[in-house]
Formats: C-alpha cells, sequence, structure tokens
C-alpha cells in the first residue's frame, strides 16, 4: 500500500502586501576639493520594501563586521531595471530609520519566492 503526502498549501514568506516602507537606492562620489567625505550623486531606484525586524543574529553580525547595525531588506525583483551593489546606499523612509544611509553590504535572490530579492545593508561606525 502506498501513501502519498497529504498536499498542504504553504503561504510565500513575502508578497507584495508586505512592502510598506518605501526606500531609495543612492549613488555617491567622493566630494570635490580636500575635504574629505562622499555626497550624494544620484537617485538609482525608488520602491516598496520590507524591512526586517532586528534579530539576535542580525546584531551579532554586525558586531563581528564591525558596523554599528545591519538590516534586511526584501524587495521586489526589478528586472533589469536596476542591479544593487555593494557601491550603492539605501535609505529607508521611516522614523526610526531616519537620517540613517546603509551600505549595501550583499544581495541575494529569495530562494523561496523569486519575485523577491533580499538585501543587507550596514550602518558603518
Amino acid at each position: 500500500m502506498i501513501r502519498l503526502r497529504k498536499f498542504e498549501y504553504k503561504p510565500p514568506r513575502v508578497h507584495s502586501g508586505e512592502l510598506r516602507t518605501p526606500v531609495t537606492f543612492y549613488e555617491y562620489v567622493p566630494k570635490p576639493g580636500p575635504d574629505p567625505g562622499e555626497q550624494e550623486k544620484k537617485v538609482l531606484y525608488e520602491c516598496m520594501a520590507k524591512v526586517d525586524e532586528v534579530w539576535m543574529r542580525d546584531m551579532e553580525r554586525a558586531k563581528t563586521n564591525g558596523t554599528l547595525s545591519d538590516v534586511t531588506i526584501s524587495i521586489r525583483d526589478p528586472h533589469g531595471d536596476y542591479y544593487p551593489t555593494n557601491k550603492h546606499y539605501v535609505s529607508i523612509d521611516h522614523p526610526y530609520y531616519k537620517d540613517n544611509r546603509y551600505n549595501i553590504d550583499h544581495t541575494q535572490p529569495d530562494l523561496q519566492n523569486r519575485d523577491f530579492i533580499n538585501i543587507v545593508g550596514k550602518l558603518e561606525t
């Protein structure tokens, strides 16, 4: 007798209804002149995102990387309109993250749902 596994629908981890926070991706260049620092060059991409709450593993990763804090952002895959790289910065339009610019540490596709990509941003100390 062969027993088949009962089919159970599992909803996706991230869906479009969770993309509630506006984010903006920037490109920065060094300031002209002898003063050190960077200035905003241009806005590369704007979209809605899901900003994951900070987990203990994120705080431990931030400590080992020497950063102040890390944040994980899930966005819908732009399909060629924009490719996030570690040369870009992201700002999150939320009062908790106000005036913080996160450098993109790495990106990866969401393997559970290929319509989204995950971006890890780090706030430098």
